[in-house]
Parts: structure tokens; C-alpha cells; sequence
């Protein structure tokens, strides 16, 4: 899920990316391995400091920046890219990221109905690029047979300032 939701940000090494909930920072440390600038925001504070930790854990050269913070509060008003990893206040950090001119958003999405609100709010806001639906399975044996069993599906909503909507 990562390397395409970065593959889909396009980072370049001059970029300042955001991170929107950052959790176990996991997407910021890979970011923070290819741009020069990152910031993570978090409103928890037990997941904001799991997202310190592995920060620390691993080697980057980008300038980090942490904040505690319910999005769009604490969003800087500087992203070239932002990744949006989950639904709370989304359509505000849209609004944000429009308002202050981001060129990439990515949010990843696993639940249907959020999954469609959001790319509404992509499609009001003339950001709508791509939509990629994700579903990992993992095979097991059954009866002297390999099936498998799958994971729930992610949707990555793609946005892009110049969109123009889905192909």
C-alpha cells in the first residue's frame, strides 16, 4: 500500500509533504527518505509519539516537523504533496489543500461509504485524478489445495490541482 501510495504523491526531493494523520509514521519515514521537508500530524498523542520513535529508528535527511494537532489545524500552509490517511475532517483538509494550492493529495480509504463522500469531495473540488482499488489475498492450504484469504480492499483517491477528472 505504500509504495503505490507514494508512487501515486510523485514526491520530488524538493518537496514540503504532509503527512495527515500519521499513526506509526510509516509513510512519513519513506517520504522523509525522499524530499526535503516533512510534516506529520497527528491528534493523538500515544500514535504521534509511535510515529517519533520510528522516525528516530530510521535513517532520512528531510527536516521533520511534528505536530499535535486535529487536521486541517496544524497544517501547514506550504505542502507540495499531502497523504490523507483516514476520513476524520477530510473534506476540511481538502479545503485546506485546495486553499493553499497542494499539486498532489492522496488519501487511502477502506470503508465504502467514506470511500464515496470522498471521492465526491475530490470531484467538488476539481482534484478527482485516479481512483485504485487495492485487495491483497493471502493463500493458504485447504483440502490439499491452495485458496485464499483476502484482506479488506483500500481505495486510493488520487488528487491533482490540474485533475480534469477520471480518464
Amino acid at each position: 500500500m505504500r509504495a503505490v501510495t507514494l508512487e501515486k504523491l510523485d514526491l520530488r526531493p524538493t518537496d514540503h509533504f504532509v503527512d495527515v494523520g500519521s499513526c506509526t509514521g510509516s509513510v512519513s519515514i519513506e517520504a522523509a527518505q525522499r524530499v526535503q521537508r516533512v510534516t506529520a500530524v497527528e491528534r493523538k498523542p500515544n500514535r504521534l509519539e509511535v510515529t517519533r520513535k520510528n522516525l528516530a529508528a530510521n535513517d532520512y535527511d528531510a527536516d521533520v516537523t511534528l505536530r499535535e494537532a486535529e487536521a486541517p489545524s496544524g497544517l501547514p500552509d506550504d505542502a507540495d504533496a499531502m497523504f490523507v490517511g483516514g476520513s476524520r475532517n477530510f473534506e476540511a483538509v481538502l479545503d485546506h489543500a485546495v486553499d493553499t494550492d497542494v499539486d498532489r493529495i492522496v488519501m487511502n480509504v477502506s470503508r465504502v461509504e467514506p470511500t464515496g463522500a470522498a471521492i465526491e469531495a475530490f470531484r467538488e473540488r476539481d482534484l478527482l485524478s485516479e481512483v485504485v482499488q487495492m485487495q491483497v489475498s493471502h493463500g493458504y492450504e485447504l483440502a490439499g489445495a491452495t485458496s485464499f484469504r483476502s484482506n479488506n480492499p483500500v481505495y486510493v483517491i488520487v488528487g491533482r490541482r490540474d485533475a480534469g477528472g477520471l480518464d
